[in-house]
């Protein structure tokens, strides 16, 4: 059985002008990773979120949940997906976090690093191109990836 890939890349623009503290500074939808073709690479998998990780990676992003704060278009994706009934291990990362990641950290076996399996030139390179363009624009902690699995 497979496992399928879903999510969405969220900002929150107005925080980096007016403070996270701000009304205006919510987070609000980007780009939906079907439009990136992220697939659904088992060791990419293992080593980003913790998903199918027979690999041994030690994930940067297992198990967080649906942010509490996440926007209402990554909502609406998510409940048209089934929602926490249908779902599982639903996450998130900021660019922050990719951007300080030790991305020559291997898995269990120390063959298969994250650069390797999850890297820009990877089938994730389009999703770190997108992020990270964000980053330069609104600020690194104000980019995240929200993923959820079927």
């Amino acid at each position: 059985m497979t496992t399928e890939l879903s999510g969405m890349i969220e900002c929150r623009p107005l925080a980096r002008i007016w403070g996270v503290e701000d009304e205006d500074a919510v987070w609000q939808a980007a780009i939906d990773l079907d439009l990136l073709t992220t697939g659904n690479a088992y060791d990419a998998l293992a080593c980003l979120f913790g998903v199918r990780n027979s690999f041994g990676f030690r994930p940067l992003a297992e198990g967080r949940g649906l942010p509490e704060d996440a926007s209402e278009g990554l909502r609406e994706r998510f409940a048209g997906w089934g929602g926490p009934d249908s779902a599982w291990g639903t996450t998130w990362i900021t660019w922050a976090e990719l951007r300080t990641a030790d991305w020559d950290e291997t898995d269990g076996s120390g063959r298969k690093s994250r650069r390797a399996v999850a890297g820009a030139a990877t089938h994730w390179g389009p999703v770190w191109d997108v992020m990270r363009a964000l980053g330069g624009v609104h600020g690194a902690e104000h980019v995240r990836l929200v993923v959820w699995f079927d």
